[in-house]
This record gives C-alpha cells, structure tokens and sequence, in this order.
C-alpha cells in the first residue's frame, strides 16, 4: 500500500513560536500556493482512488478541502505541546528545553504530549488504513510514520531534526517491510 503524505502550508504564526496541536489557520498565500502545487502532483493518486485524510486542524483541512472530500482524523493531530504552546521558543526555559532532550521519548514538554504517545496514536491510524492514501498532516506526524515505515527505532526518528518543508510530499510503503 502506498502513502502519500503532505505536510501543511505555512500556518498564520509568527516565526519561532511553538504551534503544536494549536489550531492555527495555514496563511492565506500559502494555503493557494500549496494547492496550485500539490493537485497536478496528486492528480494520479486520486485518479487510481486514493482516499484523503487530514488532521482536523485548520491548516490542514483548509488544503484537504481543496484537494477533495477527505476524512478528518484525531489521530494525524500534531504533538500536544501543552503549556509552550503558542509561545516563543526563547521564552521556553533552557532547563525544560534540555529535560525534554534528555528523555525524548516519555518527557512532557510543557505538561502535553509525550513522543511516544503520538507515535502510539499515528500507529492506531496506520494499522486501520486498508487502501492506498493521501494523508494531509504535520512534520512531527509525517516524520513519524516514515521512522514506521522504515522500521526505524522511535528514539532515533526523536532525535532527527525537522527538514520537512510545508507542503512537502514523502511517498511511503506500507506496511513496512520485514527486515
């Protein structure tokens, strides 16, 4: 089965703000950039059936509407990252920041989610999918499900930094082969 996962336009948030599971809208420009970009890139994907799934947050259901009917999914939603949410980077303390990279896995940071327990809901979403998918989502999502796909340890894919672009396509197989 193949996945077609594609990140986000660009939110409507300043730069440098921890946005998490905040429901915050993709940029007006960038939400008709990306569109014009990714509906001839998925055209054939949709033309062989693929189903649309999105996280039900704003700067992804604002894409998935245009690409076509989807189905929203709590599962794709980005990590919860609880009280940093909508806050500079800069004013999270560099103590919280280092206890978190000290423990990536099970540290809460900022009393939200831990990494495990995303990667926990994003295997439930990837074990009930039957058919090939388009699935609209987030970089901390989609770096997740790859990591799965390629039978990569969680504490390695952790530990990788974010170099998904916004509206950025990563095509995987699922389920991930045996070794």
């Amino acid at each position: 089965m193949e996945l077609i996962l594609v990140r986000h336009p660009q939110p409507d948030v300043g730069p440098g703000v921890c946005y998490g599971s905040s429901d915050i809208p993709a940029a007006a420009d960038a939400l008709a950039a990306g569109h014009a970009a990714l509906a001839p890139q998925l055209a054939g994907a949709f033309a062989r059936g693929y189903r649309l799934y999105s996280s039900p947050l704003r700067r992804c259901t604002a894409l998935a509407s245009l690409l076509g009917a989807f189905t929203p999914d709590a599962r794709l939603v980005e990590m919860n990252f609880g009280d940093w949410e909508l806050r500079s980077w800069h004013d999270v303390a560099c103590a919280e920041v280092d206890a978190w990279a000290s423990d990536l896995l099970d540290y809460r940071p900022g009393g939200g989610e831990t990494v495990r327990e995303v990667a926990g809901r994003v295997q439930s979403f990837l074990d009930d999918l039957r058919s090939d998918a388009i699935v609209v989502c987030h970089a901390g999502t989609m770096r997740l499900m790859a990591a799965m796909a390629a039978g990569e340890p969680l504490q390695q894919a952790a530990a990788k930094p974010n170099h998904i672009k916004y509206c950025e396509v990563l095509r995987l197989s699922w389920p991930a082969k045996s070794v």
